[in-house]
C-alpha cells in the first residue's frame, strides 16, 4: 500500500526551522510521497489548528514547536503516559478515517535529547544542570533519568518557575533543586553534562557568569537553541574545553521517531535515512 499524505511544523517563530528539510529527506529516502510544511501560529491558534487536523483530508501528523507544545495537549483525543507525564507534546499523530479522525499527542522530544548528549559523549550522567524549567526542560528532565541522572539543578530566575520539574524529578525518582546562576557557577566543576533549553539569544549573556573556567575538560553541553550557531554559550563552552552539541542534533534524533510515527514505518534502514537526514541539515553522521 502506497504511503501518502501530508504533515507540517505548527509554531511561532517557524521560518528558520529545520524541520521541513529533515522530514522531506526522510520521505525520499523511504520513497513515500508525503509533503511536509510549516504553518505559523501561536498558543491562541491551537483549537485551530486541532480542527483542521481532524477535519482536513490527507494530514498525518503534525510537529509542533514553541509556544504550541503544552497548548495543542487538551485539544488530543488521546496522549501517550509521557505526555501526560510531562504535560508537553512536540508529535501530533493523525490517525483513523474521515468523520472519524483521531488525534494522538506524542514526545519524542525525549528520544531527540537522550541520542544527542549521547553524540556528545554523554552516556551516563549523574549531577546535571538544566538552564530554564518549560516544556524542554521537562523533556530534559526525563531524558536525563534514562541516562542514570540521581541529581538536577535547575537554573532560574525564581524558583517558583521550577516547581513543575522539580515535581516531575521526584516522580522520576531522583532529587532536585532550583538555583541562580551564581549558585551554578560554584558548581559547575561538579556537572557531568549541561543542557540549556533557553531560547536562541536567551543565554548570550550568561557564559561570564558560569564559571566556565571550573569546567572539566570534555564536559558535554547540549544547547537546543540552534537558530544561530554556534550560540555564544557553545562557543564560549567549547572555548573552555567543553565538548558542545547544539539543538540541530536533538531536532534531528526526534525528527526520526516522527518519521516512524507519520508513516507507520518500522522496517527500514534507519541507520542510513538518519545519514540521508542528516546530509540535507549539513550535520556529521552519528555513530551508530
Amino acid at each position: 500500500m502506497s504511503i501518502t499524505g501530508r504533515a507540517a511544523v505548527f509554531g511561532q517563530p517557524i521560518s528558520h526551522s529545520k524541520s521541513p528539510a529533515l522530514h522531506l529527506a526522510a520521505y525520499a529516502a523511504l520513497g513515500v510521497d508525503l509533503q511536509y510544511g510549516s504553518i505559523d501560529a501561536g498558543a491562541a491558534e491551537a483549537a485551530q489548528l486541532a480542527q483542521m487536523l481532524g477535519t482536513e483530508p490527507g494530514w498525518r501528523g503534525a510537529s509542533v514547536t514553541m509556544p504550541l507544545k503544552q497548548a495543542m495537549v487538551p485539544f488530543m483525543d488521546e496522549v501517550s503516559e509521557r505526555v501526560r507525564r510531562l504535560g508537553v507534546l512536540n508529535t501530533i499523530v493523525v490517525s483513523g478515517e474521515p468523520g472519524a479522525i483521531r488525534l494522538r499527542g506524542e514526545n519524542t522530544d525525549v528520544e531527540g535529547i537522550v541520542r544527542a548528549l549521547t553524540d556528545a559523549g554523554a552516556t551516563r550522567v549523574d549531577t546535571v544542570a538544566v538552564l530554564g524549567a518549560g516544556g524542554t526542560a521537562s523533556a530534559a528532565t526525563e531524558a536525563l533519568s534514562l541516562l542514570g541522572a540521581t541529581h538536577l539543578d535547575f537554573v532560574v530566575r525564581t524558583p517558583e518557575r521550577a516547581r513543575g520539574v522539580i515535581d516531575l524529578s521526584s516522580s522520576l525518582g531522583h532529587t532536585a533543586e532550583a538555583i541562580d546562576v551564581d549558585a551554578a557557577a560554584d558548581r559547575m566543576g561538579g556537572y557531568d553534562a549541561v543542557v540549556s533549553t533557553l531560547p536562541p539569544h536567551a543565554a548570550d549573556g550568561l557564559p561570564e557568569r558560569l564559571g566556565l573556567e571550573a569546567l572539566r575538560a570534555g564536559t558535554p553541553l547540549l544547547d537546543v537553541a540552534y537558530d544561530p550557531w554556534p550560540s555564544a554559550l557553545g562557543s564560549a563552552w567549547s572555548a573552555a574545553g567543553g565538548s558542545v552539541v547544539g539543538g540541530l542534533s536533538m531536532l534531528l534524533h526526534q525528527a526520526v521517531e516522527q518519521v516512524r510515527l507519520f508513516t507507520g514505518i518500522h522496517d527500514a534502514d534507519w541507520p542510513e535515512v538518519t545519514n540521508v537526514m542528516c546530509d540535507a541539515v549539513g550535520l556529521p553522521h552519528p555513530i551508530h
